[in-house]
This record gives structure tokens, sequence and C-alpha cells, in this order.
């Protein structure tokens, strides 16, 4: 069957980072395009390290007369190497190219799960220049003239990187070296503890969640100062249990329509055991990514310099993303122009055409209404 949209392979340099010597660029994408159509209008999706190239929403763009781009920075499948100004310089190599190259007037960006805190520091950066002023040369010069979204869309989103992590986060831990260290009176899978928790047992948990991502952050930056005795700026580490979220144990925390005792790696019980997000971070990736104290991937800046019409949509089935995460985005939303939608589906509303559709219909009937074509 002939496809009804055109896609074109899009490979480019970033002003810090050159293409390598084997041929790749650092910055890569699709360009989704309806058949034989040049749109003046596009969505542009990206994340911190999930390649969205293929992003499902792409064929629902081009069907509604759009445009879109899956982006990816340099930091595709390189979790552990992330720096997001960086990252924020490869996603500005996309929006100009839109703007200068694909013609595109009026730019629509797509915060989806993890790329929704991504995006909008970006947009946040875009509206307000901040991060340009603590750098110098080509990476001040690229942080300063971002291409501004004129719509933003979070679908299926939490707060910021730091703010997942320690949500997941065991917060049972004891130590980070030995996977299997305890403390029994935090464990959630200990039935003594619940599930149903307590609110007792949900604020010390909470707390000791928190409390886990700062010693992690202490370790970091002492180990930078003990590494930088030897010239050594940087190291790898590895990171366990970080599937520990209450609200995958207990459905009555934050509720939803979700599947109980479940995350994205299925049992929670046994995902804890295995990988997780951030299971291998440097000592830089981790302060820019997910610490709360350092990280500036947390949402709460960026979305209040917001000046542009933002709708956020959020599924009731997400096993790792919850009502709560989406009433957090869109009241820290600086705009007054902003919506919030429930749809039913799970994180990326995999397993039921109906659910995607119905999510692009909401999305694209949206941005109808608001952008001129």
């Amino acid at each position: 069957m002939e496809s009804k949209y055109d896609v074109q392979f899009i490979g480019l340099p970033s002003p810090t980072a050159p293409q390598a010597g084997w041929g790749a660029h650092p910055c890569q994408g699709l360009y989704y395009t309806p058949r034989g159509k040049r749109p003046r209008v596009a969505m542009f999706a990206a994340h911190y390290n999930v390649d969205f190239m293929e992003h499902y929403l792409a064929p629902y763009a081009c069907e509604r007369g759009y445009a879109f781009l899956g982006w990816n920075t340099r930091f595709r499948g390189a979790e552990d190497q992330f720096l997001l100004e960086h990252a924020l310089v490869d996603i500005g190599v996309g929006t100009r190219w839109l703007k200068e190259q694909a013609g595109v007037d009026t730019l629509i960006l797509l915060g989806n799960s993890g790329g929704s805190s991504l995006l909008a520091a970006y947009q946040g950066e875009a509206t307000v220049s901040t991060m340009a002023a603590e750098h110098t040369g080509a990476l001040k010069d690229a942080l300063g003239s971002f291409v501004k979204g004129d719509a933003f869309v979070s679908l299926n989103a939490h707060l910021g990187r730091p703010d997942v992590m320690t949500d997941w986060m065991d917060a049972s831990v004891t130590d980070e070296w030995d996977p299997a260290a305890t403390d029994a009176s935090l464990d959630p899978f200990n039935p003594q503890n619940g599930p149903p928790y307590s609110e007792e047992f949900i604020a010390r948990y909470r707390q000791a969640q928190r409390d886990r991502n700062q010693r992690i952050t202490d370790w970091v930056k002492a180990e930078k100062v003990r590494l930088a005795e030897f010239g050594i700026d940087d190291r790898n580490f590895a990171l366990a249990r970080t599937w520990g979220d209450l609200r995958c144990m207990d459905p009555s925390i934050d509720p939803s329509d979700r599947k109980p005792q479940w995350c994205y790696r299925g049992d929670p019980v046994e995902a804890n055991k295995g990988a997780g997000i951030g299971r291998s971070c440097s000592l830089n990736s981790w302060l820019s990514m997910w610490s709360l104290e350092t990280s500036r991937c947390q949402s709460a800046e960026h979305l209040a310099k917001f000046d542009v019409p933002t709708l956020v949509v959020q599924g009731t089935a997400d096993e790792g993303v919850f009502p709560r995460d989406a009433r957090g985005i869109y009241d820290l939303v600086g705009t007054p122009h902003k919506e919030l939608r429930m749809v039913p589906g799970a994180h990326y509303l995999e397993g039921s055409d109906s659910d995607r559709r119905n999510a692009a219909t909401i999305i694209f009937d949206w941005t109808d209404r608001l952008l001129p074509r």
C-alpha cells in the first residue's frame, strides 16, 4: 500500500559537536510531510535519550495536514553522557532547520514523556534566556539564539528527570554499592509495610527518597573534587533499584485506570531487581539530569516562562506517569492560555489504535483552533 506521507532523513552537525569521522551526525531526525505537500505548520518531538525519529504521532500529524520532525540529539542511547545545555543546542539545530530549510512558519513543540521537561527547558530558554550568560564561545552563542515554539503540547509527561527519578527510587536502599542492602522498615515490597500504605509510611518513604537522591548528589560532588586532584573530570557509576514508586504498588495513591502492581517493566517486585532509569550515570550527567539539588531538568522554572498556548494531555491508564504529574505541569505553566485533558490509554497509548487516534484528534483539533495554516 502506498504511503500517504513522505519521509526525509535529516542529519546535521551541532555548534558544539561536529559530524563524526565515520559519517554520523550528532543531530538526526526523520521529517514527515503529507505526500507532495510542504506544510507551513510542523510538530517537533525529542527526548533525553529515547529515539523519537519514528514517533507514533507522525502519521496522525500528516493525516491532519501537519509536518512532523522526530528529532534525536547526540545523547540518543547515551543517557549516561547527558548534558542539558548541549542537548538544548542540538534541539535548536532541529527547530532552526524547520524554519530556515523546511519553510515552516509555525512550530508546535510536543513534549512526550521525558521529552516534556526537556522541551520545556528549551522553550523556557527560547522565551527568556538564562543559560547563555553562564557559558562562553559557541555554546553561549547557540544557547542565546533558539527558535521559540508557537504552542506546546505535554503528553503523558512527568515534571522532570530529577522528579521522576526520586519518585521511582526505592527508598529502602542503604548502600549504593550493594544492591541487596535494605532497610526493612522502608521496604515497599515488605508486606508488613503494605500495600495499602499508611499516610505515615508514605510521608516517611517520600522523604527517604529525597534523602537518597541527595546522598548520591553529595557523593558525586565529593568524588569530583577527589578526582580533580588527579586531573580526572568524570567517571561512571551504576545505580540500582529504581522501580520503587509506591503508586505502582498501591493504586489508591493518585488513583487512575492503571493496572495495579505494575510498572513499565512489569511487576515492580521483579523490575526493581533489574535495570531501571539512570542505571548507568556519569558524575556530570547525574548533576545535569538527575540531581534534585543541581539539575535544571526540573520543568518548574521553565514552565513558568511560558507565554504560548499549552495543552496538557494525560492517559488515565499510564503506569508510570500519574494524574498528579499532569496537574502539576498544568498548574506550573505560566500562560493563562492552557488546557488539561485526560484521555484513555497507557504511556505511549500503545496497544490501541483507538486510544492513539483519540489523543491525536484532541491534540490536532486544539492546534487547528489556535494556529493558522
